[in-house]
């Protein structure tokens, strides 16, 4: 018996949980937050749609919330096994479900202090205390390219996803007593290939019986990379010579990172002011930055050398904010400034009080450099909002605002599909963590006109019986 069912990332794009079961183990891969507006809150709190006792691995492909976010809950839960992970995503993962944690607490907090009628303020999911505990379950970290024995006949190889640092595409291989093995390819997320920071991604050891990806931008190719580059920089070179602030909200795992090297490079191109401060003012992305410097061999070759020699994140003009006093100094700052800042869908960090202070203004840039889910502050603004509702008020959106999806971290529709050719022809594809109704119904379009017939949309909690082998 092998059975594959999707306890998140189903039909949608956040929230990625993935559960298999065998007679010899039950685990699971990722373990996901689901993002978005207030409905997704009570999502996050429900039930998982299986036991947490009765899990004994979780296999966490990165770092990133929608995939890792839920882990603390689901020890608080019951959950006793182990975690596998890479060891930059072990490292990660302890930043980023602190910073969740901390999240929660202040804005169940401010709620409290602000009650609106008939709403009751929401509990954390889960403390710090909660966090401690389920990173204490981290097993020996796994390398790439390592086949790592989880239970008797069942292997595991992590190969590079290129996506951020330590994600990882996860080969697993079942042996059976009839004799033959079924191989499940979990595609993680796919990073988009040619980035400066990061290699590409790797192939599967061998084409594999059955694949699970994700299909985030299905249905359309990001801008090139370099175009993307001139637009971010010819944003800030206009909102600089009005002396206007620049708001960029990141993503503290390699977005921020990604902006910063961009900059850097601009400095020493003469393309920007090398005076021109820069903020990140992100305790995470700070934290973030400096674990780059750890996994210098997941970089590519001449991006590590170039750290080691002439650190594009160290310059003078670049600040480091992690105290609350040094992010509210920010707003006293005269002239011209880039301030980034989490969190990238605008859903909580300190990104919302700079909104607060500099969204009304026409001589503010505003520029989103990654996905925003449905229901989240930045899709709002995205698609036209007026105004923008941030601690009580209504800020009215005067800003200039822009969109730049070539520095998503995610592949684009034609890296997708490459992606999935050098998995050979798949039994089956199971395309999940993708808007259903684009990213994912024009993905499943091009494998039809192509003729792989073999795929399947699943809904939460469907059960697929994979090949019928016995185990």
């Amino acid at each position: 018996m092998i059975r594959l069912s999707c306890h998140g990332a189903a039909r949608q794009v956040t929230g990625s949980c993935h559960l298999l079961e065998t007679d010899r183990i039950r685990l699971l891969v990722d373990c996901g937050l689901f993002q978005g507006g207030r409905e997704i809150e009570e999502e996050n709190a429900g039930d998982f749609g299986f036991d947490p006792h009765t899990i004994d691995l979780v296999i966490l492909t990165h770092a990133h919330l929608d995939h890792c976010g839920r882990l603390p809950l689901l020890a608080k839960r019951g959950f006793r096994g182990r975690v596998l992970a890479t060891a930059a995503t072990r490292d990660l993962t302890h930043i980023v479900l602190m910073d969740a944690a901390g999240l929660q607490e202040e804005n169940a907090l401010h709620q409290a202090q602000h009650p609106r009628d008939g709403v009751t303020p929401p509990a954390p999911l889960y403390s710090a205390d909660d966090v401690s505990n389920v990173m204490g379950r981290f097993d020996r970290p796994v390398r790439y390219g390592e086949k790592r024995e989880l239970a008797p006949g069942l292997y595991a190889t992590f190969v590079k996803a290129g996506h951020i640092l330590g994600s990882a595409s996860v080969f697993l291989e079942f042996e059976t007593t009839k004799g033959s093995g079924v191989s499940i390819f979990f595609s993680g997320d796919i990073g988009e290939p040619g980035r400066p920071l990061l290699a590409d991604a790797d192939p599967p050891p061998r084409p594999p019986d059955y694949v699970v990806m994700e299909t985030t931008y299905g249905d359309r190719d990001h801008r090139p990379w370099n175009d993307s580059v001139d637009e971010l920089v010819t944003t800030i070179e206009k909102g600089s010579s009005t002396q206007g602030k620049t708001l960029i909200p990141t993503f503290a795992l390699e977005r921020a990172q990604d902006i910063l090297y961009v900059l850097a490079e601009s400095f020493e191109g003469g393309r920007l002011d090398p005076r021109l401060p820069i903020f990140l003012d992100s305790p995470m992305a700070i934290s973030a930055t400096a674990t780059f410097r750890k996994y210098l061999d997941e970089l590519r070759p001449e991006t590590a050398k170039r750290i080691l020699n002439r650190d594009p994140f160290e310059r003078s003009n670049i600040h480091y904010t992690k105290e609350v006093s040094e992010s509210k100094a920010i707003n006293e700052v005269q002239g011209a400034a880039v301030i980034m800042a989490g969190s990238g869908m605008c859903t909580g960090g300190r990104i919302r009080h700079h909104l607060a202070h500099y969204l009304e203004n026409s001589s503010t840039s505003l520029i989103f450099v990654g996905y925003a889910s449905q229901g989240t502050p930045a899709r709002h603004i995205i698609d036209g909002g007026k105004s923008l509702r941030i601690f009580g008020a209504d800020v009215p959106v005067r800003a200039d605002v822009h969109t730049i999806n070539g520095f998503s971290a995610h592949a684009g529709q034609s890296q997708l599909w490459a992606w999935l050719q050098r998995c050979g022809r798949p039994r089956q594809v199971f395309l999940v963590h993708g808007d259903y109704d684009r990213g994912m119904k024009a993905f499943a379009d091009r494998l039809t006109q192509a003729g792989h017939r073999n795929w399947v949309t699943p809904k939460d909690g469907e059960i697929f019986d994979l090949d019928g082998h016995g185990s």
